[in-house]
């Protein structure tokens, strides 16, 4: 039987200082883990330190990097043209830093590979999940998820923005083309319409050490965040066409 093959995504803005050694890491996770046909696709958006240089050099030096260079900056928008690209069966993303413990990534993509989710997703509030974080980041998070299941009760799941998820191919093909946000409520906007769709989302509790260089800023992101929910509580929108297969 042919091995899945799999699409690990890092989007980049302005991340020279650590995408290679990043992106080694990752390497020499995918020769571990045989199971899967692996490529990473660094996704830069708009960086303007070296970081698209470094992209295509990595790109050049091993064969199973891909740079994938766009003149706009948007995690979200980064994300959404790497897996509308993408000819892989599963398609994933995680953050540059590997705030997300890398040994989880495997278990991740068996979730869709083996546990048959269309979405698998990264929790650090799920039970069984090891944090390291400010006091203040908790908080937002959690408050976070509270409004989420104040605006969308049914969606029953703990964290919507660890930088840490896979999808199916027929999951990418209905949903991603929907989302309309190009920044940090992507993520958000992703889990709302899978769930309103019908799909399987499924959690992994994760270890996860905060970056004390994140490029989140708490504020705008949560502005953002809360225009991103109304927005979707109450525009109607035609309903999502599930793929066969």
């Amino acid at each position: 039987m042919t091995p899945p093959t799999v699409d690990v995504v890092i989007p980049c803005y302005n991340e020279v200082h650590v995408l290679e050694q990043s992106a080694l890491a990752t390497l020499q996770l995918f020769d571990q883990n045989p199971q899967y046909r692996w490529r990473l696709v660094i996704a830069d958006n708009g960086s303007t330190d070296g970081t698209s240089e470094l992209a295509r050099r990595l790109a050049s030096e091993h064969d199973r990097i891909q740079a994938l260079v766009l003149d706009i900056k948007g995690r979200g928008l980064a994300l959404r043209e790497a897996w509308l690209q993408s000819d892989a069966d599963i398609v994933s993303y995680m953050d540059v830093d590997l705030s997300t413990d890398l040994r989880h990534l495997p278990e991740l993509i068996a979730l869709v590979a083996d546990r048959h989710c269309d979405v698998a997703i990264g929790s650090r509030l799920a039970r069984g999940a090891r944090v390291r974080r400010q006091l203040k980041r908790e908080i937002t998070s959690r408050g976070y998820v509270a409004l989420i299941r104040l605006t969308f009760p049914t969606l029953r799941i703990t964290d919507a923005q660890c930088g840490f998820k896979a999808l199916s191919r027929r999951a990418v093909q209905a949903i991603v083309p929907h989302i309309e946000n190009r920044m940090w409520f992507f993520d958000t906007e992703l889990l709302i319409l899978a769930h309103q769709a019908g799909f399987r989302i499924c959690e992994l509790p994760v270890h996860w050490v905060e970056d004390p260089d994140t490029k989140v800023r708490i504020v705008s992101t949560a502005i953002e965040d809360i225009r991103g929910l109304l927005r979707m509580r109450f525009r109607k929108r035609p309903p999502i066409t599930i793929p066969e297969g």
